[in-house]
């Protein structure tokens, strides 16, 4: 036991040398992540916090900042034949029911609710181009101008299914006005089968 206490003793400054070592390296490491971090934050904008998540604030102001170096301009809601659709839709439906109201390109998650927050995701940025609104602000009826460009890509008729469905279930009417095809008196039909008399 006393050769081993002093074998210990012995190699004790080695040992000591070799734990400080160590630790030292350790730190330097520590310190080099540190820096990187840094260096991409100033790169990259304010938009983490500690734990690697973005926070409300960090975000928020993130945005700010890429929207205050970047260029806007105002443009049309709605396209020439879109604009042509709304007039006419507008004026048939507020002399069927002074009550109502026509809005534009209307955000499904605006109207829409679930309790499945994933099945709610998939519809919330999805829009419909017009809504009929009643008298209480709720939307009873969605209707999609068909344009001409309408189905170009893979995903319209996909993205068009799952709309429907969101609003079949919701007991919200869906209806098409397909371009080249919907007359102005088509389109008064179809109000006067909607909108109740106001």
């Amino acid at each position: 036991m006393d050769d081993l206490i002093a074998l210990i003793l012995l190699n004790l400054p080695w040992l000591v040398a070799l734990v400080i070592a160590f630790m030292l390296g350790r730190a330097v490491e520590q310190y080099r992540v540190k820096v990187r971090r840094a260096e991409w934050r100033a790169k990259n904008g304010p938009k983490y916090h500690s734990g690697g998540k973005k926070s409300g604030a960090d975000f928020a102001a993130g945005q700010l900042s890429t929207v205050s170096r970047a260029k806007f301009t105002s443009r049309p809601l709605l396209n020439k034949s879109e604009a042509n659709v709304f007039t006419a839709l507008d004026k048939a439906v507020i002399a069927r029911n002074p009550g109502w109201q026509v809005m534009a390109q209307v955000s499904l998650g605006e109207f829409l609710a679930s309790p499945d927050k994933q099945a709610f995701l998939s519809v919330n940025s999805k829009r419909v181009d017009f809504a009929l609104m009643d008298d209480r602000c709720r939307v009873v009826h969605a209707l999609e101008y068909q344009g001409s460009g309408h189905h170009t890509g893979n995903s319209a008729a996909a993205r068009d299914a799952v709309k429907k469905e969101a609003l079949r279930k919701a007991g919200i009417g869906y209806h098409e006005v397909v371009a080249g095809h919907t007359t102005a008196g088509e389109l008064r039909a179809l109000v006067e089968k909607l909108v109740p008399v106001g």
